[in-house]
């Protein structure tokens, strides 16, 4: 088993349809988990990559009747450090 996760964004309200179509998700074989943040606006779910592919798992998503909009990055993009000046030589 290859566990992954995928953290998507979406737009809207989720409906009590929306919601409940969400919570058969977990039947899926192959979805292990699903965490909605209405505060960020995001889902989070954790997968088997042995049985679902990250399209297939934005579909199955999109199915719900989730405005799903994108695929977020899990790690944030780092700031580059600023290149120190190479020492001059004599």
């Amino acid at each position: 088993m290859t566990q992954l996760e995928a953290l998507y964004r979406y737009e809207g309200h989720p409906t009590e349809t929306t919601m409940g179509a969400m919570g058969n998700l977990r039947e899926v074989y192959g979805i292990r988990r699903i965490k909605i943040d209405e505060e960020w606006k995001t889902i989070h779910v954790e997968y088997d990559a042995t049985r679902l592919a990250g399209p297939t798992i934005f579909q199955l998503l999109r199915r719900t009747g989730l405005a799903v909009v994108e695929e977020l990055p899990l790690i944030p993009p780092q700031e580059a450090a600023p290149a120190e000046p190479a020492p001059a030589k004599s």
